[in-house]
């Protein structure tokens, strides 16, 4: 079991898609070794150092969270179906609405657009808010994205540095 790591408060709440095999297996988040979130949230400006997943708490202390859009564990999160990701928008909606964070980022476009029944989302800030809550789309920092680990931080640090100019 993975723990959704929330509380009040929070500058942003990154939402993955599900958890993959070795998060899983660790009780960590992003906890694969190709995966690139803590690296790329490290260089985007959320966080001081590179956690490490067993770390994962530590976001909070950095008014970060994590959660997921479906909890089953997959190899791949293609293997996840359009029914788990409207189930999982729809209870992302309501933590969200409970703890009203600055800014909910949607790791990956298409996860995102079947979630929550969108078509031709663009990266970045969307049209659409929860609350007083901004959604944001950043790619996905899987090995299995064939974005470079620049583009990835250059998407996550526009987020980071719209949150600062709100003075968040």
């Amino acid at each position: 079991m993975i723990n959704d790591i929330l509380a009040p408060g929070l500058r942003v709440v990154f939402c993955g898609i599900n958890p993959g095999k070795s998060s899983a297996h660790t009780g960590f988040h992003f906890a694969h070794p190709g995966n690139r979130f803590w690296k790329v949230i490290h260089q985007a400006g959320f966080t001081d150092r590179q956690l490490r997943p067993e770390e994962e708490q530590h976001l909070l202390d950095t008014r970060c969270g994590i959660t997921m859009l479906v909890e089953r564990p997959t190899v791949q999160a293609s293997e996840v179906n359009l029914q788990e990701l409207r189930s999982g928008g729809r209870e992302l909606i309501h933590k969200i609405e409970d703890y009203q964070p600055a800014a909910l980022a949607v790791l990956g476009k298409q996860a995102y657009e079947q979630a929550f029944s969108q078509r031709g989302a663009k990266w970045g800030r969307q049209a659409q808010t929860i609350g007083a809550t901004q959604v944001w789309v950043l790619p996905n920092p899987s090995g299995l994205n064939r974005a470079t680990l620049e583009k990835l931080v250059e998407a996550y640090r526009e987020l980071d540095e719209a949150l600062a100019a709100r003075g968040l």
